[in-house]
C-alpha cells in the first residue's frame, strides 16, 4: 500500500523544501486568515476549498457553507446528529476521528513504525516523559492520518480520566504521506499534545500532532493550547477523577488538520483484523477490541 513504500526520490524533495520554511510564521499567519470574518473573504475561501477537496457538507449540522462566520468555523464544523454512530459495545474501541491509517501494530521494544526505513520511540513522542513512556513499551499503537476534507475534532475512543497532559514543541512538518516516508522520526520531531487517560482499557495516551498550517491544537478542558510558542516541554497534572470522559465524547480539535496517534499499554487491546495502511476510518466506528 501507499503507506508502506519506501520514499522516493520527489518524496525527498517535497520534505528538503519545508527543512529552511519559517513552519511557525506560515502557521501563525493561517491561524489569523482562518479567522476573517468578511464575508468576501471567508465565503470564498470555504466555497474554494469545499470544491477542491470534495468535503460533504451534506454531514454537517450546517451545510450552508455561507452560515459560518469564519473558514475556521467552517474547518472545526460539527457533523449532524447519528451521522457517525459510535461503537458502544463493552470490548468495543472506537476511532477517535474521521481519517486513514497511516500505520498501527505493536510498539516494539518502545519503538513506533513510521514508514518503511522509518521509527521513532514512545519516549520522544511523550516528551522524554519516562513514566509516562514505559506504561507503552511492548504496547499497541494507531497513527491516523487526517486529511483536508476529513472531520477535524476529536473523540474518546473509550471512556477515561484525565491525568496529564505535555505540550511538546517542535517543528512543523506536513505529515502528508510524502514527507512521513522522507523525514525521519516526523511524529517525534513535530510540535504535539499527548494526552494521558487512565481507562477502563488500561492506560492510553491520545497525541495530537501539529503539521505545516495547523496554528492551534485545543482541548475540551483546557482551550488552546498552541498557539503560543514554547521552548520547552510544559506539564498539566491532573487531579483523579476531576475530568472524566465517556465514549465518543468531544476531547479536542484541530485548527486546521494532521495526525492523531494512539497508545494502549501491553496485551490490552487488538487491532481488527481489517484495517492496514491506507484504511479509511470514521470516527465512532470499531477500531480495536479490548483484551
Amino acid at each position: 500500500m501507499d503507506a508502506e513504500r519506501s520514499a522516493s526520490l520527489s518524496d525527498r524533495i517535497k520534505a528538503w523544501l519545508q527543512y529552511p520554511l519559517p513552519q511557525h510564521g506560515i502557521s501563525r499567519v493561517i491561524h489569523r486568515l482562518t479567522r476573517i470574518g468578511s464575508p468576501a473573504f471567508k465565503d470564498r475561501a470555504i466555497r474554494d476549498f469545499v470544491r477542491r477537496f470534495g468535503v460533504d457538507m451534506s454531514e454537517a449540522a450546517e451545510p450552508d457553507p455561507t452560515a459560518y462566520p469564519t473558514f475556521n468555523a467552517f474547518f472545526t464544523r460539527s457533523l449532524r446528529a447519528g451521522v457517525r454512530p459510535i461503537a458502544m459495545e463493552t470490548d468495543a474501541v472506537a476511532s477517535p476521528v474521521d481519517g486513514a491509517v497511516s500505520q498501527l501494530g505493536a510498539v516494539e521494544d518502545g519503538r513506533i513504525f513510521q514508514a518503511k526505513g522509518q521509527g521513532f520511540s514512545a519516549l520522544e513522542l511523550l516528551g522524554s516523559d519516562t513514566e509516562s513512556a514505559a506504561l507503552f513499551r511492548d504496547g499497541s499503537f494507531a497513527t491516523l492520518y487526517l486529511s483536508p476534507k476529513d472531520y477535524h475534532r476529536i473523540h474518546m475512543p473509550v471512556s477515561g480520566t484525565l491525568r496529564k497532559m505535555l505540550h511538546v514543541p517542535g517543528r512543523l512538518f506536513s505529515v502528508n504521506p510524502p514527507t512521513t516516508r522522507a523525514v525521519p522520526r516526523l511524529f517525534a520531531r513535530n510540535e504535539r499534545v499527548a494526552c494521558l487517560f487512565d481507562t477502563d482499557a488500561g492506560p492510553m495516551a491520545l497525541v495530537m500532532v501539529g503539521a505545516m498550517n495547523v496554528a492551534s491544537i485545543e482541548t475540551v478542558w483546557a482551550g488552546e493550547i498552541t498557539p503560543p510558542q514554547r521552548r520547552s516541554v510544559c506539564v498539566w497534572n491532573y487531579k483523579a477523577g476531576e475530568f472524566r470522559l465517556g465514549k465518543g465524547a468531544e476531547a479536542g480539535r484541530f485548527n486546521m488538520g494532521s495526525t492523531v496517534i494512539l497508545l494502549f499499554a501491553k496485551d490490552r487491546i487488538r487491532w481488527e483484523a481489517d484495517y492496514g495502511p491506507g484504511s479509511v476510518v470514521r470516527m465512532g466506528r470499531r477500531l480495536a477490541t479490548k483484551l
